[in-house]
């Protein structure tokens, strides 16, 4: 399946996939610090579990970080 994730075209073997399995084939560190937005619209991660990726879907992974001092 042709997916475009942060921008780049992937190809991914698997052809029936969740949002939250596409999270681990695709390695993503800390997935438990990352939104997704699928299509242009960001997911709750309640519902990562249910929705499934389908050919051609545009994904973007956010992390969130916190700032300060060391």
């Amino acid at each position: 399946m042709k997916l475009i994730i942060n921008g780049k075209e992937e190809h991914i073997v698997q052809t029936a996939l969740t949002v939250s399995e596409l999270l681990k084939v695709t390695s993503v560190k800390m997935p438990d610090m990352v939104s997704v937005e699928l299509n242009g619209e960001i997911l709750r991660r309640a519902e990562f579990d249910t929705i499934a990726i389908h050919d051609n879907d545009k994904i973007e992974y956010m992390y969130f970080m916190g700032g300060g001092e060391l």
